[in-house]
């Protein structure tokens, strides 16, 4: 327990020292981590042959790899506001 608070405090001071973009830029990774957290807590896809028709279709494939381009994009903007 006490390591855990060591780590919560040295995580602290770092972004402390973090500018807006670096830290918009950890948001979006935690961000990224929970989705992933998310998808593997869901329910098994052999478990409902609806949902494993609806985890292949073509539009959500599409719809996950623009998600993941919107959440690049957003990076690269704020790297460049950054350098401005």
């Amino acid at each position: 327990m006490a390591n855990n608070v060591n780590q919560r405090q040295f995580l602290a001071l770092k972004l402390e020292a973090m500018s807006e973009a670096e830290v918009g830029e950890v948001l979006d990774y935690i961000s990224t981590m929970e989705s992933k957290l998310r998808s593997k807590t869901a329910p098994s896809v052999g478990e409902d042959e609806l949902l494993a028709t609806l985890v292949d279709a073509r539009e959500n494939r599409r719809a996950r790899q623009a998600h993941e381009w919107e959440i690049v994009r957003r990076k690269a903007e704020r790297r460049a506001a950054a350098k401005v």
